[in-house]
């Protein structure tokens, strides 16, 4: 593509490809002198230069220029990668029918229920925590919501596999740092707003300030889908002027669900749909009742969207396993396992509710989880309490410790834990194993925090870990189906 094509009055340069790093190697790119939290793109424009950049982006004014390089001075870099971004691919979020959820818990649940739905009537691809999805195509992330031109990239090439729509878990940090102003969202979901990221975020107000971008950057035309029973929620409710539908187990939603009835395998439900004044059935594999508010916000978004009624009950029945995310582990043990990626207060007291709710009195609840090095330290002593009020056995491990030691993560854990019913253990396999062979029949194991993640974060970053649910799966087969029954059942 040529620079000219880009922007108006700008010299016919071949440009083959866009970047904010200068010290990557492309040839004939465009440079933009990006911003950032440490570092200015304006200090590394001769490094730039070196590594192939033959045009620059710029803010501030520059105090070298080379005769064989364009430049273009703006207001602001960022906006205008944004929309440089989307025209040197085509737009193609606009040729897309793109959903975007936020929230705090259940992005990646909504996002890829999402894509179940939807891909029966158009195909639909996936980007988010979980992965980048799109066809035949299955890559491991890098960020919740990828960077401004991995964004538009990735949609290029769904639209180029022949996707129709595209559902994005959009994060905080995303909508905090402008990676997808220029998306073009048909629809918009909020599903809740918890403690998480405030060492990011400072506090609750900017974090929810964060996530309400979104519905800013929603079409005139678009729909914006949000939980009613959230006071956040209500929030958006009272101030968007567009197109709104609500969903919760709040009558005054416009999908409310009534009559749940939760089992360790499956959930039934009474789904009320205002706009048609009818109550339809919903039998679902999907558990707890985190995951109605889920299905509840994907049913709104569809039946608002026009899609049909009764394929999509039909569906319910047999929703996939979303790896990491209450995935049930039945491999003929005889008590409970669930992996979840739950690492915020609210995820937990919602898991723990739903563990005490399918577990006997008489029966154990074993939890097994950490919580991340060099992020949100405020919430390690309030896991450890909400641990300590739900549960009969805690073990805390490692997770993404980064530069920090695991016992000094652990140890603050501990502090919230007021009976002796811990350990630690600082390996996170052996932790998942002591877990699983202390565990008797009937009882529940919870393994949280890192769900189907392939990877640990480290000082010197990303080491290899094989997911918790492979872990989990792993151990039984190989150890406690081998073992005899607890000797004291």
């Amino acid at each position: 593509m040529k620079l000219s094509q880009l922007f108006s009055n700008a010299p016919d340069i071949r440009i083959d490809s866009l970047s904010v790093d200068s010290r990557c190697k492309s040839e004939k790119s465009l440079f933009f002198c990006l911003k950032g939290m440490v570092f200015d793109g304006h200090q590394f424009v001769g490094q730039a230069i070196e590594n192939g950049a033959v045009a620059i982006v710029h803010s501030d004014p520059l105090p070298i220029v080379s005769k064989n390089v364009a430049y273009v001075r703006v207001d602001d870099v960022l906006k205008t990668l944004n929309v440089i971004a989307s025209r040197f691919y085509g737009n193609p979020s606009t040729l897309l029918k793109v959903f975007g959820v936020t929230g705090t818990n259940g992005k990646s649940t909504t996002a890829k229920l999402l894509q179940y739905f939807v891909s029966d009537s158009m195909p639909c691809g996936y980007m988010g925590t979980i992965s980048t999805e799109f066809g035949d195509v299955k890559e491991p992330p890098f960020l919740t919501t990828p960077d401004v031109i991995p964004m538009h990239q990735t949609l290029k090439r769904m639209v180029d596999a022949g996707m129709k729509a595209a559902a994005l878990e959009v994060s905080s940090h995303g909508l905090e740092q402008g990676r997808v102003q220029s998306v073009d969202f048909d629809v918009a979901i909020f599903t809740n707003l918890t403690h998480d990221h405030l060492d990011f975020h400072g506090n609750m107000e900017n974090y929810f300030q964060a996530k309400k971008k979104l519905f800013v950057l929603l079409k005139k035309t678009g729909l914006a889908v949000v939980n009613i029973d959230d006071p956040y929620g209500k929030r958006i409710i009272a101030t968007h002027d567009g197109k709104l539908v609500t969903y919760g187990l709040d009558r005054n939603a416009d999908f409310f669900a009534d009559n749940i009835e939760l089992f360790p395998d499956r959930t039934a439900f009474d789904l009320f749909i205002r706009s048609e004044k009818k109550t339809v059935k919903i039998r679902t594999n999907l558990v707890a009742i985190f995951n109605v508010y889920n299905l509840l916000a994907v049913i709104a978004s569809l039946i608002s969207s026009g899609f049909d009624l009764a394929r999509i009950v039909e569906m319910c029945k047999t929703i996939p396993q979303v790896d990491g995310r209450m995935e049930v582990i039945r491999l003929g043990q005889d008590f409970n396992v669930i992996v979840d990626y739950a690492h915020t207060p609210d995820g937990f007291v919602k898991i723990f509710t739903y563990a005490r709710s399918i577990t006997q009195k008489s029966k154990k609840v074993i939890v097994v989880f950490g919580s991340a090095g060099q992020r949100d330290s405020k919430k390690r002593k309030v896991l450890g309490e909400l641990a300590d009020r739900y549960c009969d056995m805690i073990i805390v491990t490692e997770e993404d410790n980064r530069s920090e030691k695991v016992s000094d993560i652990c140890n603050e854990i501990s502090k919230g834990i007021t009976k002796n019913n811990y350990i630690i253990i600082e390996d996170r396999y052996d932790a998942i194993r002591q877990a699983l062979e202390i565990a008797c029949k009937n009882d529940t194991v919870l393994i949280l925090g890192k769900g189907d993640e392939t990877y640990m974060y480290r000082d010197f970053g990303k080491e290899y870990w094989m997911g918790d649910h492979q872990a989990a799966k792993e151990i039984l087969e190989t150890v406690i189906l081998n073992k005899e029954v607890c000797s004291h059942e």
